[in-house]
């Protein structure tokens, strides 16, 4: 895919964040959108700000990715006001933190839902109109906690990690079919964005001082930059996307220690993660 000019792509979690940066990104590009989020009121915005980029059509939907139901009808009825669809961005996601101990199942069930039950529903539902398309591309965001683990992220790292292995599988399966479609890993680094804000906590979390930490000393990239990232990535046709100067420093310290990442990680993180309730 050399360019988005024309291209209908279709993008979850669009409300804020990276979704909506990739929105507007797109916008101006060029692209015809269908946009959802289950934040009716942000998806609102997000329309006005892409139809005021320049988008040829902007389609907008409430959208709980979770609901297999509800986004296999979605997908149908995107396909049909279209007539195509070229680019899925399975960017809706949430966080839960807190050691795996402390967390309960029903917390774990809404994380898995959203961030691996969300991308397989897109790519799922999606996957045969971007074939069809004949210029088509794939893109699923799992996280910097994708490719190294962290302490009091287990559920969060697990989303995630699945996340990649499906992408890098299906990516495989494209090019063996010798389908025309792209199919791309993204894997933020700390966004400047309100997901630690709004994520849930085990009952031993300091809720406020977890998204402290993330807000004031782990975000460093703004989602603009972040989505700028993302759409060369997809032009480029990339396998896997790493956003944010820290993304690229940990991955590389991940690579470089092999598993005894783990153990420095873990000390260091005594040093610097909120103490417990």
């Amino acid at each position: 895919m050399k360019t988005l000019k024309d291209k209908v792509v279709v993008i979850t979690g669009a409300g804020s964040g990276i979704g909506r940066a990739l929105a507007i990104n797109c916008a101006k590009r060029g692209s015809l959108l269908a946009l959802s989020d289950v934040n009716e009121i942000g998806l609102a915005e997000t329309r006005d700000l892409a139809v005021a980029a320049g988008a040829a059509k902007v389609r907008t939907d409430k959208l709980d990715v979770a609901d297999r139901a509800a986004f296999e009808a979605y997908a149908k009825a995107v396909i049909k006001d279209f007539g195509r669809v070229n680019v899925v961005i399975n960017n809706a996601g949430v966080a839960l933190a807190g050691d795996f101990v402390d967390l309960e199942l029903t917390d774990i069930d809404w994380i898995l839902g959203i961030n691996l039950f969300g991308v397989i529903h897109g790519t799922k539902f999606f996957l045969p109109a971007i074939i069809e398309s004949g210029d088509g591309h794939v893109v699923n965001i799992s996280s910097l906690f994708g490719l190294v683990s962290m302490p009091g992220q287990s559920a969060y790292n697990a989303s995630k990690y699945a996340v990649r292995g499906l992408t890098e599988a299906l990516r495989e399966e494209m090019l063996i079919a010798g389908n025309k479609v792209g199919v791309t890993a993204v894997h933020p680094g700390g966004i400047k964005t309100a997901i630690a804000r709004n994520a849930r906590t085990s009952a031993k979390e300091d809720a406020a001082a977890t998204a402290k930490l993330f807000d004031e000393v782990l975000a460093r990239t703004t989602p603009e930059s972040a989505a700028e990232t993302i759409v060369k990535g997809i032009l480029k046709n990339q396998a896997r996307v790493l956003v944010g100067l820290d993304a690229h420093a940990i991955h590389n310290f991940g690579k470089f220690t092999g598993s005894k990442y783990q153990d420095i990680i873990a000390l260091g993180a005594k040093r610097v993660m909120p103490k417990k309730i």
